[in-house]
């Protein structure tokens, strides 16, 4: 992300979600073919001008961090004045793949010249084609679900159940003590008669916890509890120099400072596949001459448990950091007690492409509420072995 006295400075001005709903349904980070001008949709369906432009992007659970960053880098630039980031996923509707056979089928029939040949085809048909190919998280060059490669991830790292099941628990915590203080009432607005994030357990515990099967292995530690849900949700920040803001008596929440992307070779199995933040947040940290420790707070995506105690570990590691980040010393610890403070991606739950600005939104208003804190860190674990990293200052 581009910095500097020559450059403008990027205000987080507000955010706004709905309430992530937990979905009982398979999907990814993908639209249906209906919708791919997704955004421009929006601009023209919620009141804006309409001669506002809109760009889809995808990083996969990234997409929206990605998207502020974007925004960021054109107010910087002098490009625009203002703009939204955002990001939505709808797990419960996914659009559902047919065989290939069979859509080549239909399009023999379409292409018919005459009866005959817009008839013959359904000669081939057969009950195989009516069965459906259900989208999955599974990375299509090692053909592991994400939670297999966190599973992979945890027995490397030596991640025990306990402190993943902790994790998870403290996840679920935070975020109910955070509604029940009324932090998200101006941050979500209620959607088709859900008012708060359906996936919240405020009267979990670590014994339930704890009685739960693994859900990717018969022998692992990863399970529904410390695991993130399939989620339908949405979330935006609005962004804009702090002038355009005073013009309009917006009040500014904060500022985005630093933006970084990173990517692991994951599919030679040479790395985790979601290990790509423990290398953009030093890179990061390099851009802004900061440590680990120059942070009031951490916004870290709980993906599973375990990834996020993967990535600390990996911070704390001598050798990791020596041997695969090219670092003279580990970047060292952070204070749990500052992370995730109003409740994880475990808790509230993880739409795919609305986590990062979800979090955005979460951190500026944190940071907002302490006269005494001075930044935030922002690190999202994406599939395809990439990592969208981001500096949130007061």
């Amino acid at each position: 992300m581009l910095v500097g006295s020559a450059v403008r400075r990027v205000a987080i001005v507000g955010g706004v979600r709905i309430p992530f709903a937990r979905s009982y349904t398979a999907g990814a980070v993908v639209k249906h073919s209906r919708d791919y001008n997704l955004v421009r949709e929006c601009v023209l369906g919620c009141g804006l001008d309409p001669h506002t432009p809109g760009l889809d992007m995808q990083r996969a659970c990234g997409t929206s961090l990605e998207a502020a960053i974007d925004i960021g880098n054109k107010i910087a630039l002098g490009q625009i004045d203002a703009g939204i980031a955002g990001g939505t996923d709808t797990v419960s509707d996914p659009p559902l793949v047919y065989p290939r056979s069979y859509q080549q089928l239909l399009l023999a029939r379409y292409r018919g010249r005459n009866a005959w040949e817009r008839f013959s085809p359904w000669f081939g048909l057969r009950p195989r084609h009516f069965k459906p190919v259900m989208p999955a998280v599974v990375e299509p060059r090692t053909g592991l679900s994400m939670g297999q490669s966190t599973e992979i991830m945890a027995r490397q790292w030596q991640i025990p159940r306990v402190d993943q099941d902790q994790l998870a628990y403290d996840s679920h915590m935070n975020a109910a003590t955070a509604w029940r203080a009324g932090f998200y009432d101006d941050l979500v607005v209620e959607y088709q008669g859900l008012k708060i994030d359906n996936n919240i357990r405020g009267d979990t515990s670590l014994d339930r916890l704890g009685k739960l099967k693994p859900s990717f292995a018969p022998d692992g530690t990863l399970t529904a509890g410390n695991s993130t849900p399939l989620t339908d949700g949405a979330s935006a920040v609005l962004l804009a120099t702090p002038e355009w803001a005073a013009r309009r008596k917006l009040p500014v929440l904060g500022f985005l400072r630093h933006g970084k992307v990173w990517a692991v070779d994951f599919a030679t199995g040479k790395e985790g596949l979601l290990m790509a933040p423990t290398h953009a947040v030093p890179a990061m940290l390099r851009d802004a001459g900061l440590t680990l420790q120059d942070f009031d707070y951490y916004e870290i995506h709980e993906a599973f448990a375990a990834q996020l105690l993967c990535t600390l570990k990996a911070w704390e590691s001598r050798e990791y950091c020596r041997d695969v980040l090219g670092l003279p010393a580990p970047l060292g610890s952070i204070d749990r007690a500052r992370l995730n403070v109003k409740g994880g991606s475990v808790g509230i739950g993880h739409p795919f492409a609305a986590t990062g600005t979800r979090i955005l939104a979460t951190l500026a208003k944190i940071l907002a509420g302490d006269a005494r804190a001075k930044r935030g860190l922002i690190s999202v674990c994406t599939a395809g072995g990439m990592g969208v990293t981001a500096i949130v200052e007061r």
